[in-house]
Formats: structure tokens, sequence, C-alpha cells
């Protein structure tokens, strides 16, 4: 039970699932659209109370988003550049209530924050602050943890000045 459970959250290998790619699609447009409306409704000083279905649906979308993401990497997740950025936007949307007056500033640096993620080279999204290289998709997963064998290693310069682990 126990083994079972740690290859459930930390994968030898990241999982990939017929229709995940759908449903991240969805739940990504989703999330897109009302948070988009409630940041305008903030923007746009509408009642708090019209603004809570959409407010539901953004966490709604965004659970669903970080599930899809889980189950194809287990916790290693959250220590990708990709699912840091994700943590770091719910820190600044738990700033909202303690900083009411200057939520829509709040909810824009959030949009900052997700174009930014959403558009970086994949070697900063795919990034492992525990494995410190960035994980490929086909990449085994439970790997010494924050260092790898030197001798099965080599680095090559690429043009943006980068190194790679090969």
């Amino acid at each position: 039970m126990v083994e079972t459970i740690r290859r459930w959250l930390f994968p030898k290998q990241i999982r990939f699932r017929p229709g995940a790619r759908a449903w991240s699609i969805t739940f990504r447009t989703l999330h897109m659209a009302v948070f988009g409306v409630f940041l305008g409704g903030h923007a746009f000083q509408v009642e708090t109370e019209k603004l809570l279905p959409y407010l539901w649906l953004t966490i709604f979308s965004g659970l669903g988003l970080v599930a899809l993401e889980v189950h194809a990497e287990g916790l290693y997740w959250f220590v990708l550049g990709k699912g840091i950025l994700v943590l770091v936007k719910l820190a600044i949307l738990l700033l909202i209530p303690f900083l009411w007056e200057a939520r829509v500033v709040l909810l824009l640096l959030v949009v900052g924050i997700a174009s930014v993620g959403s558009h970086m080279p994949a070697c900063y999204r795919h990034y492992s602050l525990l494995h410190r290289w960035m994980l490929e998709p086909v990449e085994i997963l439970h790997q010494p943890i924050g260092s790898f064998k030197p001798e099965t290693a080599t680095v090559t310069s690429l043009d943006d000045g980068h190194p790679e682990r090969s």
C-alpha cells in the first residue's frame, strides 16, 4: 500500500493519459475566461456578491489544471518552474483580503505572471529545483535528487548561452 502511494505521488516517469490534453484545454479556457470576468468586475467595481460565481469557477478550473499536472508528474510538479509560478500566483491572491484596496493591481500582477509563465522557454518551465535540471517528458523522474552521475553527463553550449544536460 505504501509503495503504491509512493509510486502515485512520485512516479518514475511522466504519466500520459488519453484525453488529458482536451481536459487541459477545457480547464485553461474556462479559467482564463472566468478570471477575466472576475478581474474586470473588480476593475469596474461590480458588487462583490455578483463576482462570487466567477471566483468559484476560477478556483474550480484552477484546481482542475493543477490536478491534471500533478496526475502526470506527481508532486514533482510543485518544484518545477511552472508549478512554482502557480504557487507564487496563489500567494499573491491570498494577499487580496488583507490588501483589498490593491486587489486590481494584485490581480493584474497575477495575469502578468501567468503570461510570462505560459510563454517562457521550456528550460525554465520544466526546470526542477530538486533535480537541478530540466525534466524532459520522457525522462525518468525518480533519480537522486539534486545530482546526477557526472560520468554519464555532458555539457554543451547552446546558442542562447545556457548549458544543457544530455
